[in-house]
């Protein structure tokens, strides 16, 4: 079975991934794991960053001795995944990407960055931050918060993954977003595949940008066809 690694977005952890997991389960050797700062894990003093966080999906399979891997990334699991293929090709052989924000600018950071503050959440959506709290327990939720606005003003200034860049990406790659996700516009997702050399696109209806809004028997569904379009493609 092939190896398929699934990558948690800004704000998530491991766990938000379980359900998925176990769906797939059956069909690949499926693992997750937590970026640093994230599910409880310590989070590092040089704060977040999308390099670090490449990083730690290379430790994982250094410590899980994974020569090679598929890569599932969801929201900025994905654009950890895009950048590792693009850094590392020879470890990553293919990346299916969900609600993933490509158009990072700094007016584009703005408007992300906006939409975390801690003290309006707790005001407006405390069952979402007690949820929050749970998950990177007994690291603060809030400064989790901070550290991913903090990434996603880095990113607005400084994006990695350009047009010339995703051009230069040679794994089969899906790409895919919601029809209705209010975070990721199915503008730059279709650009973002028409840059990528070698990708597929799906817009799914009826889909918001919330994880847990996708049926996982449809998102395996999906995952399943991309897989066995690019083992159809690998040397026997």
């Amino acid at each position: 079975m092939e190896n398929l690694i699934l990558l948690h977005g800004a704000l998530g952890a491991a766990a938000t991934l379980g359900a998925l997991q176990q769906a797939l389960a059956g069909t690949y050797h499926v693992y997750t794991l937590d970026f640093a700062g994230h599910g409880g894990q310590a989070i590092p003093e040089q704060g977040y960053s999308i390099e670090l966080f490449a990083q730690n999906v290379l430790s994982f399979m250094e410590q899980h001795q994974l020569q090679q891997a598929h890569i599932f990334g969801y929201s900025m699991g994905g654009y950890v995944g895009l950048y590792l293929a693009q850094q590392h090709p020879t470890r990553i052989k293919s990346v299916f990407t969900l609600a993933t924000k490509f158009a990072w600018s700094e007016e584009a950071a703005v408007k992300e960055v906006k939409l975390l503050n801690p003290e309006k959440i707790k005001e407006k959506v405390p069952r979402f931050a007690a949820m929050l709290a749970d998950r990177h327990t007994p690291q603060l939720w809030e400064q989790v918060m901070h550290k991913t606005a903090d990434m996603m003003q880095q990113l607005g200034r400084q994006p990695l993954l350009t047009t010339a860049i995703l051009a230069h990406i040679p794994q089969p790659v899906q790409v895919a977003v919601g029809d209705q996700d209010n975070m990721v516009a199915i503008e730059e997702t279709i650009q973002a595949y028409r840059n990528l050399p070698n990708a597929r696109l799906i817009v799914l209806p009826a889909t918001q940008h919330p994880l847990e809004t996708i049926a996982i028997t449809r998102l395996k569904h999906e995952i399943d066809i991309f897989m066995a379009s690019v083992s159809a493609l690998l040397p026997v």
